[in-house]
């Protein structure tokens, strides 16, 4: 039966807008909103709670019809001010980016490309091919080395330690599994969490990762972790992967780069970099000495959305040997199998590097804000950055009632509010509402942390908006602010 109406047109049977005019008048009107939340960033509170009647909002049933367009977009605009606040100049709490405005132009030309970037031929697959030539180059890896952008290190960690798991295992455990023979890998007692959770995830369970202790500097101590690798394989274990950390998570040091290479090299172990943020130091005077040895590393896992300040989510994973990358993931069926002409070429795929084929064009805005602002005035950010944090430090060791915890190396400043005759456990109270009214007071977001069982005001500065008058109004916040905190808690 012949149908005379095309299906298309008709209301209920397309989810395009009726009028093309009306809706670039509605994409206009929320492009003037965003431009105008991130033209705002340096203004106003650094956090703000999100309100309960909001709240109240959120846990509403879904409409059935569909609210429309003109309700949906007041409902988005309405979340606009309670984000995590990392855009603000005074966010110093975790190691966040601050995002671009750029940023938002490259993803409204993925959202409307809405590639998959699994695999095919397409543009999306060729720039990403040339990020991964771009970081191969600035880690000085070879032209085999291969990488994939990813959501952020914690995937990253994921896919460079199942590629290790596969080599060490000679690629049986792909079928086999993990089982008859325990692996066992090595990262500081100060290393992120992340890495942890990828050895639970690879089957290798959380107690075969050994957290090596760490020196006075918070740095992984190289003669443990030769002790503890002998004793593993005295004791009939497989030692198979080092992971040194370009930032810790608690004070931002380094682990003695060099010296795991070379041990890791004469033992004949996988030396993977966790570099989430402090890997961005590659493109810093300042910071590039102290990152020596991460060119001989395996692996390397960071974030672009952390100090090189792409808008979230974008990490990458960099892989020196692209044959042992593609071997630990690449299993096309029949629907997949790649040719040399049509849509079904450029082979390798990314699916080919790493466990998912549905992938968002997660790569333009990297390759954009690359392109756009170039490594150099990346670099320089990194480097005001850490001569923001050693001023930080300097008004610290100035201050009466101010001390230093740990010492500096990156972009993280850890210390305390400390008066005479308190407990250390009263001073750890003292410190941690003291953090917390600067939260909801919206002057500062600082966190907290422990250096040597104390809890630390921990200030993070990863942004590349911050100025050296943040630091003064920081200072003056937390003086201000400790009188007070230590009345309503009795301290």
């Amino acid at each position: 039966m012949r149908v005379n109406e095309d299906d298309t047109t008709r209301s209920d049977a397309t989810l395009d807008p009726q009028d093309w005019q009306a809706f670039r008048a509605r994409a206009h009107a929320m492009v003037e909103r965003a431009v105008d939340q991130m033209e705002a960033a340096l203004e106003g509170r650094v956090w703000t709670p999100v309100p309960e009647d909001l709240m109240a909002a959120l846990q509403a049933d879904l409409p059935v019809d569909g609210a429309g367009p003109n309700t949906t977009d007041a409902a988005i605009s309405e979340l606009m001010p309670y984000g995590v606040g990392n855009t603000h100049p005074r966010f110093f709490g975790w190691v966040h980016g601050a995002g671009t405005p750029g940023g938002l132009i490259a993803d409204i030309a993925a959202a409307a490309m809405n590639a998959n970037t699994g695999g095919r031929d397409h543009a999306a697959i060729h720039v990403e091919r040339q990020i991964i030539r771009w970081v191969r180059d600035l880690f000085s890896f070879p032209e085999n080395a291969s990488g994939l952008v990813v959501s952020g290190t914690s995937m990253a960690t994921i896919v460079a330690l199942k590629v290790a798991r596969d080599v060490a295992l000679d690629f049986r455990s792909r079928k086999a599994g993990v089982a008859g023979g325990q692996l066992v890998g090595y990262a500081s007692a100060e290393a992120h969490a992340c890495n942890a959770r990828a050895f639970d995830m690879l089957g290798l369970g959380t107690d075969a990762l050994r957290r090596v202790p760490c020196d006075a500097d918070l740095k992984m101590d190289v003669a443990a972790l030769e002790s503890m690798i002998e004793a593993d394989r005295a004791a009939g274990d497989t030692p198979f992967v080092v992971i040194g950390t370009a930032g810790t998570v608690n004070a931002g040091s380094i682990d003695p780069l060099a010296d795991l290479a070379a041990l890791c090299a004469k033992q004949a172990l996988w030396f993977h970099v966790d570099g989430a943020f402090g890997g961005a130091g590659i493109l810093s005077d300042h910071l590039k000495p102290k990152l020596e040895g991460i060119e001989r590393a395996d692996s390397i896992a960071f974030d672009f959305h952390k100090w090189l300040q792409v808008n979230y989510d974008a990490g990458f994973v960099l892989v020196r040997d692209g044959a042992f990358h593609r071997r630990a993931f690449s299993d096309l069926p029949e629907y997949l199998s790649g040719v040399d002409r049509g849509l079904a070429a450029a082979s390798p795929w990314p699916v080919e590097f790493g466990p998912e084929l549905s992938r968002g064009f997660r790569a333009l805005k990297v390759w954009a804000h690359l392109k756009e602002i170039g490594p150099q005035r990346l670099g320089a950010v990194v480097t005001r950055n850490c001569q923001q944090v050693e001023y930080l430090a300097s008004c610290i060791d100035a201050h009466e009632s101010l001390e230093r915890m740990a010492s500096i190396e990156t972009s993280i400043c850890c210390f305390r509010y400390v008066r005479q005759n308190m407990s250390e456990d009263d001073l750890d109270a003292l410190n941690q509402e003291i953090v917390i009214r600067l939260q909801e007071a919206g002057i500062a977001a600082p966190s907290w942390t422990r250096i040597g069982g104390r809890l630390a005001i921990r200030v993070n500065i990863t942004n590349h908006r911050t100025r050296m008058s943040d630091i003064d109004v920081l200072i003056d916040a937390i003086v201000r602010t400790a009188p007070e905190a230590a009345s309503a808690i009795n301290v």
